[in-house]
């Protein structure tokens, strides 16, 4: 599944189109049906943490519901996977009879952050040339949206909490704080997206070997100072990875997928996570990263 820097620069990609109609629809989605976007207007894109939403209308007037407020426009500092000349994304969503608005929320399934929507010009050969399309949105002004390697449904309104979200200008870092102080693995944590929405894999394995911290160092343990490291790298290397999106350069990694760290030590390799939940794969270096000896929190560098 893409991080939250790729499913920025989906969003990206999908803005310029918002505001105008689909004129026709293609794609071979069963779950989302086509033909059911036909003559919508795409009224407003938002994304949070590693989802990607696409609000229609079935009139051109713009605007949100009382009842359905829309969640923030995310800040556009840094962004996902380059795109080429047309876009690709994936959606949820789930509509009414009686007018109300629809929204489609955009997953990207699992196996990869690779490119997942693109943007097109009609006159220039249109999207049928492509196969494995889940969904084709041709647009009143020409242009075309494509969607693939995603999981697509209709959904009600999102609803976004900005503060958990580590690339929003809202992002709670006390919240963040306090719950990697907790006593369980910080490379749990860091995946739980009700406080670091939009973390990945691969941001998680980046930030903990920037920060010299084991993967399963209880967050208990350690200084504020080391825990405020570690949020530290969390945000900076997500932006970095954002705005090396935009300007089309390839995100280098110190760990990820990595056989030796750059100090020239062995990297380690296991698949860890929650008892019962998600293993994930993850690279660590013993020497850079040590694991604590479970006597106690570490004392804070404050005289």
């Amino acid at each position: 599944m893409p991080e939250g820097p790729s499913v920025r620069k989906f969003h990206h990609l999908v803005s310029p189109f918002v505001g105008q109609q689909v004129v026709r629809t293609g794609g071979s989605s069963k779950k989302l049906h086509p033909d059911g976007l036909q003559a919508l207007w795409l009224q407003d894109t938002q994304v949070h943490g590693k989802k990607l939403f696409l609000r229609f209308d079935p009139d051109e007037e713009m605007g949100s519901s009382d009842n359905n407020p829309m969640p923030e426009r995310p800040c556009r500092g840094a962004q996902g996977e380059g795109a080429t000349s047309q876009k690709q994304a994936s959606g949820h969503g789930c509509g009414t009879s009686d007018g109300a608005f629809r929204s489609v929320e955009l997953v990207v399934s699992q196996g990869g952050d690779g490119p997942a929507c693109l943007r097109g010009d009609t006159s220039a050969g249109g999207a049928e040339r492509w196969l494995q399309f889940r969904l084709v949105l041709h647009f009143g002004g020409g242009g075309f949206l494509a969607f693939y390697n995603c999981q697509m449904s209709w959904s009600s309104s999102p609803v976004v909490t900005p503060t958990c979200d580590i690339l929003s200008e809202k992002f709670h870092r006390g919240q963040a704080l306090e719950a990697l102080g907790r006593a369980q693995p910080v490379c749990y944590t860091l995946l739980d997206q009700r406080y670091f929405s939009g973390l990945g894999n691969i941001i998680k394995n980046e930030a903990l070997y920037r920060a010299g911290i084991h993967p399963l160092a209880l967050g208990s343990l350690l200084s504020p100072s080391r825990l405020e490291a570690l949020v530290d790298h969390v945000v900076e290397f997500s932006a970095d990875w954002l705005q090396g999106k935009f300007q089309g350069k390839q995100q280098h990694t110190q760990i990820y997928q990595k056989e030796q760290c750059p100090a020239g030590h062995q990297v380690t390799k296991e698949a860890l996570g929650p008892p019962g939940g998600f293993q994930r794969l993850t690279w660590w270096c013993p020497h850079c990263q040590p694991q604590l000896a479970p006597k106690g929190p570490e004392q804070s560098q404050v005289s």
